[in-house]
């Protein structure tokens, strides 16, 4: 059975390894020329992401590439002096597994997992797929390539982000909701003058937070931006002068530190911009065709913890589709309702996430920053139930399993 997946970032290499392990004939096509080796900027794995990890034999690699970030300073906005926290205690409260990567070595990672036997079209995209399930005709889906030849495959999987074409072309272009969580975000590259090793400087602001992290291999480090919009902004995500024209517009002055990184801005090798939004779709599947990760159920870039959902979300549709024999209309409904409790939760999550990252009032900026450092002041046993008690995130990810397909799967 032969399956199209369009998108090697975080879901689509995850999806096609286990796909192949369950005997299917996978093709991932991604638009890009090739991986990214930029290092990207830094996401989380938590429990249910690290063991789907654990059983690809790839948790040693992400592990050794691990950030090490694990101490964080806050200066709030017109404090006399910084807050200093315990990001391991923190992070160790919210999920008793958890691991920061950069990104484009978590895809590197899922794609090394997956190459032997999995088909690789690079610098390469989807422009049409004859697939409905009104004219359905039992043929599989013709799909045209933007410089390939036409091909024939049984089932077609969106794993293309937030801006996805196999949502567009098979969904319409205003499928789903696009809820904007009234916030922005901005990642950039940028030398580590500083010296920053395991350490995260924040500046906090009412209504803006700034970031700068280094990785222990990495030579640079990274600026991470989030601010606040009453509305949404007139941008474009291809239009990347405009995007940093907003981030300058939105942090100049928040504190020296911060206009030095924003200087970076026209020397930087990697940059990303884009809004912090929710996707909501009734349903991620369309005869056969249906959407993973960020393309089907993004809970908010940069707020959201959209990486955990994702590599969840690929490993649960392989093991459906390979328990129902490839059985689209089986495994389709059964991989919704499967992940429908963990993309609701996250949804929850992005929302309280966006309120306390950036604060709205001086009240919200010295919370952040105390609220911070009593976790990490606090012995591991009560700081781990504080947290649990309190945050959407502990409990969601604390309750997140993943089950085991493969006994399922052999049969």
């Amino acid at each position: 059975m032969r399956i199209l997946v369009s998108g090697a970032g975080v879901a689509g290499p995850v999806l096609a390894h286990w796909l192949t392990r369950y005997g299917f004939r996978v093709t991932v096509v991604e638009r890009a020329p090739a991986l990214r080796r930029t290092g990207g900027h830094a996401v989380d794995l938590f429990r249910p992401a690290v063991d789907v990890s654990e059983r690809m034999g790839v948790l040693p690699r992400i592990e050794e590439r691990a950030t090490g970030t694990d101490r964080l300073t806050v200066f709030p906005e017109g404090a006399r002096r910084p807050f200093r926290a315990d990001l391991a205690k923190i992070f160790g409260g919210a999920s008793d597994r958890h691991v920061e990567v950069m990104r484009d070595d978590l895809t590197t990672i899922y794609h090394d997992a997956s190459r032997e036997d999995v088909e690789y079209l690079f610098d390469e995209s989807v422009t049409s797929i004859s697939a409905g399930s009104e004219n359905e005709d039992g043929s599989g889906c013709e799909v045209m390539f933007e410089r390939s030849a036409p091909r024939r495959f049984d089932l077609v999987v969106g794993a293309d982000g937030l801006h996805s074409t196999v949502r567009r072309l098979v969904f319409g272009a205003y499928a789903g909701r696009s809820s904007f969580l009234g916030a922005y975000f901005g990642v950039l590259s940028l030398p580590n003058a500083s010296g920053l090793d395991g350490e995260l400087l924040m500046h906090v602001g009412v209504g803006r937070t700034a970031g700068m992290y280094g990785a222990r291999h990495l030579g640079d480090a990274r600026a991470l931006f989030l601010f606040r919009s009453a509305r949404e902004l007139d941008w474009h995500h291809h239009d990347v002068p405009r995007q940093k024209e907003l981030l300058r517009g939105a942090f100049t002055g928040l504190h020296p530190q911060v206009d030095g990184w924003l200087e970076e801005l026209d020397r930087t090798p990697a940059f990303y911009f884009d809004s912090v939004s929710q996707l909501r779709m009734e349903s991620w599947s369309r005869g056969r065709v249906t959407l993973v990760g960020d393309a089907g159920y993004c809970p908010g870039p940069a707020v959201g913890g959209s990486t955990t959902p994702a590599v969840v979300g690929a490993y649960v549709l392989a093991g459906d589709l390979a328990r129902a024999g490839g059985d689209h209309e089986r495994a389709f409904p059964a991989y919704e309702r499967a992940m429908a409790e963990h993309v609701g939760g996250s949804r929850a999550v992005a929302l309280s996430a966006a309120k306390t990252l950036i604060p709205t009032s001086r009240l919200g900026v010295r919370g952040l920053a105390q609220g911070a450092r009593l976790v990490s002041a606090l012995p591991a046993g009560p700081g781990r139930a504080l947290l649990r008690l309190t945050t959407r995130s502990a409990r969601l990810y604390n309750s997140m399993t993943v089950e085991d397909y493969a006994p399922s799967a052999t049969r």
